[in-house]
């Protein structure tokens, strides 16, 4: 067992640990939100739940787990689900590499399991896509198993009660307050306990206008008592995310369509539909007009126009009407795009590449990304 001496902390002894316990499930008996997935003991269920909750407000993920269910409502139809229409669950969520990371997972349950969730928690480590604070989650929860589920929210708590001196972003400082969960957690009520501190870190002592002072447990905070709420947890500041510039390209035939192209390069945002995009190294002036960025750019090589024209033999009147730099952050990168719009006259099929001519009536039936979806919104609100 880790030595938390080590790190200058003392832990309490049985009595105020009980005492700590009881005090915490007594309000969170009382306060708990009624969430849909806390109706259930169902792993599955939870797991989902669990992994769309990762970077996501709760209000945003209810409707999304209650329709994932109704797609996918066991780990077998996950495990088969086609790429389509698994993206078209998840679209709008973000961090996609979840939802192929729990589809695998599930394929992982369906040949190493025989269908059957793990019930351990060393099974469900084993999963595709789950880490420490998954597997504690889920065996707590759905299994009762007296496992820690450490996640920013418990270690903003944890690290107030007491006064841990250490960088919670750091990844190899959590095996410190997983020590601390160990002895905490109530052996009788594991998921309860678990869940009970996520509410009060994400609520009460929320990194964004706290109210410690209602505290269930504050007499317990030794952060509270010595008057350093605002000094914890110890966190370093996120680095500025790395600027792309993209030129996206909205071009319409003469029925009406919209070129569309799907991602098929391993990464960010694969699988996806798209307006074709074209990274330039950055945008020169915003009031030039469009002919004036073209003569601008031509000592560089050929323009984003010109090379799009190339690269799909099509041939396009582009429009100088210009919009808004829409913008898209994603969790190490912030992606600048500038719209080009254009019309061919005659457009042409692709049958050796995935790239399609859709109306916007079709789009339902195509998994978009966020930054997909803002560049639509940019283009209609000039087309209103």
């Amino acid at each position: 067992m880790l030595d938390l001496q080590k790190y200058d902390i003392d832990m309490w002894e049985e009595e105020k640990i009980t005492a700590f316990r009881q005090k915490l499930l007594a309000w969170y008996d009382e306060h708990k939100r009624d969430l849909p997935w806390r109706r259930t003991t169902n792993p599955y269920h939870i797991w989902v739940s669990e992994i769309m909750l990762q970077q996501t407000r709760v209000d945003t993920v209810i409707p999304y787990y209650e329709r994932f269910l109704d797609w996918f409502p066991t780990v077998a139809d996950l495990a088969d689900a086609p790429e389509d229409k698994l993206l078209k669950a998840w679209e709008g969520l973000g961090y996609y590499s979840r939802v192929r990371n729990m589809q695998k997972a599930a394929q992982q349950i369906m040949t190493d399991f025989a269908g059957e969730f793990p019930q351990t928690y060393e099974g469900i480590a084993s999963l595709k896509g789950i880490g420490p604070y998954t597997a504690g989650a889920i065996a707590s929860i759905a299994f009762d198993l007296a496992e820690p589920a450490v996640d920013g929210n418990v270690m903003r708590v944890v690290s107030r009660l007491f006064e841990v001196d250490l960088d919670i972003g750091v990844p190899t400082n959590r095996k410190v307050f997983q020590a601390i969960m160990k002895i905490l957690i109530d052996p009788e009520r594991p998921g309860d306990f678990n869940q009970a501190l996520m509410d009060l870190g994400s609520d009460i002592e929320a990194p964004v206008n706290p109210h410690p002072e209602d505290s269930p447990v504050k007499e317990f905070s030794a952060a509270y008592l010595h008057g350093t709420m605002d000094k914890y947890p110890i966190k370093a500041p996120k680095k500025k995310p790395v600027p792309v510039y993209l030129k996206g390209l909205i071009i319409q035939n003469e029925k009406g369509q919209f070129l569309l192209e799907k991602n098929e390069a391993a990464g960010l945002l694969s699988g996806f539909w798209h307006f074709p995009l074209i990274e330039v190294e950055e945008f020169v002036e915003d009031q030039l007009t469009l002919f004036e960025v073209a003569e601008s750019e031509a000592t560089y090589g050929p323009t984003p126009q010109e090379s799009f024209e190339q690269d799909y033999d099509l041939q396009v009147t582009w429009s100088e009407v210009t919009f808004p730099t829409v913008q898209h952050v994603f969790s190490h990168r912030k992606w600048h795009i500038q719209l080009l719009t254009g019309q061919v006259k005659e457009s042409k099929d692709f049958p050796d590449r995935e790239v399609l001519w859709l109306s916007p009536d079709d789009f339902p039936a195509y998994p978009f990304a966020k930054p997909q979806q803002k560049m639509w919104d940019a283009y209609q609100s000039k087309n209103e």
